[in-house]
């Protein structure tokens, strides 16, 4: 029986992609994004947890990243797990959990530094990137011709 591996994540990014680019002429970009929750516990308290994810992305999607990605951004990421081993410079065999994307939406804006200094422009966010603009395609044109000519081109 043939199984799933998918991975769905929507988060932050904790610091900026960090690129290295391969001999063999492949890029590579690696990430951390943020996901959180908040739920009451038992005793009527709110509780926030957040879980961190390391992201791989190769070749295109490493180019979109290097671009246009930045610490607090926003991502929509869509990947499989991976488990890579590898031997430590004690000679402890470690397993790390990484997820290498398959396809990556950027959504909305910065986090709470919108505009500051700190992001380069003093621009806000929303002139830095404006939002796509969806346009609804024209209304067909219909024969009201309600005559008995039976000239209409309707096969039945």
């Amino acid at each position: 029986m043939a199984g799933v591996n998918k991975v769905i994540l929507l988060g932050r990014l904790g610091s900026d992609p960090e690129v290295r680019s391969l001999p063999s002429g492949s890029k590579v970009t690696t990430f951390s994004i943020a996901t959180s929750e908040a739920y009451n516990n038992k005793d009527g308290q709110r509780v926030e947890q957040t879980e961190w994810h390391r992201i791989e992305l190769w070749d295109n999607l490493a180019n979109i990243a290097e671009q246009y990605l930045h610490k607090g951004d926003s991502v929509y990421v869509e990947g499989k797990i991976r488990t890579e081993e590898y031997t430590d410079k004690d000679n402890i065999v470690r397993k790390t959990i990484k997820i290498r994307g398959t396809s990556m939406t950027l959504v909305g804006g910065r986090a709470s530094n919108e505009g500051s200094a700190e992001s380069g422009s003093a621009m806000p966010a929303q002139q830095q990137r404006p939002a796509p603009v969806r346009t609804a395609a024209p209304a067909p044109e219909f024969n009201n011709n309600t005559g008995s000519d039976d000239s209409d081109d309707l096969p039945f």
